[in-house]
């Protein structure tokens, strides 16, 4: 077999019955399986929407503790380290989402 046969591979090579490929199911950052995974989607599918999602998820727990122990933004500003303007815009972003009904599936993000 010479090098330019080796390197040349046809549309049916990828397209062979899988199989005949390797497959190891390590998981990621959000589950150990692919196949146990709390996801709606996978996050190496679509990975702005796990990125974008990933961020909603940590803004709501900034919202949870302004909320539920009363923080002022300066308190919470101090206590996530991020400037008071961006405890607001975390506010804004929560609120936005929370009238999406995409928001649903959150919970598989906050870990």
């Amino acid at each position: 077999m010479t090098m330019t046969q080796f390197f040349d591979v046809t549309a049916e090579t990828y397209d062979a019955a899988p199989e005949f490929f390797h497959y190891e199911d390590t998981g990621c950052e959000a589950s150990d399986s692919c196949l146990n995974c709390p996801l709606p989607r996978c996050k190496h599918d679509d990975p702005a929407w796990y990125q974008r999602n990933r961020r909603l998820a940590k803004d709501f727990q900034v919202m949870y503790a302004v909320q539920q122990e009363r923080l002022s933004m300066e308190e919470a500003a101090e206590r996530f380290s991020v400037t008071v303007r961006t405890v607001f815009r975390i506010l804004q972003r929560c609120r936005e989402a929370l009238a999406e009904p995409e928001a649903t599936g959150m919970s598989a993000l906050a870990a």
